[in-house]
């Protein structure tokens, strides 16, 4: 990420599952890619998505697969979220989403 686009790792563990934390990452971007990846208002955040969402804190778990996903929307205009547990072809999805999404945000 560049200056201004927030900080993030991406773990691996031993099953084969992969864990996701991003913090400050600009609330447009984070909306774009979570549309592409589950549509909008998936977690309850509004029609609009993450990118018209108020601020606070959206939470999911799948009882199914363990996954977790969890979202504070900043006053700031970013969003701090984790997403836990989940595929590691999940995760690679909502990366090169939210890549795609930021590269579109950032000045020519």
């Amino acid at each position: 990420m560049t200056p201004g686009e927030g900080t993030g790792k991406v773990c691996l563990d031993d099953h084969g599952r992969a864990t996701i934390e991003f913090e400050k990452v600009p609330k447009a971007a984070v909306g774009t890619a979570m549309a592409e990846c589950w549509g909008a208002d998936w977690f309850d955040e509004g029609p609009g998505g993450f990118a018209d969402a108020e601020p606070g804190h959206y939470y999911y778990s799948d009882e199914q697969t363990y996954a977790e996903y969890e979202f504070d929307v900043n006053a700031d205009g970013t969003v701090t979220f984790g997403i836990s547990y989940v595929k590691v072809d999940d995760i690679v999805t909502m990366l090169d989403a939210l890549e795609r999404a930021l590269a579109e945000l950032r000045p020519d």
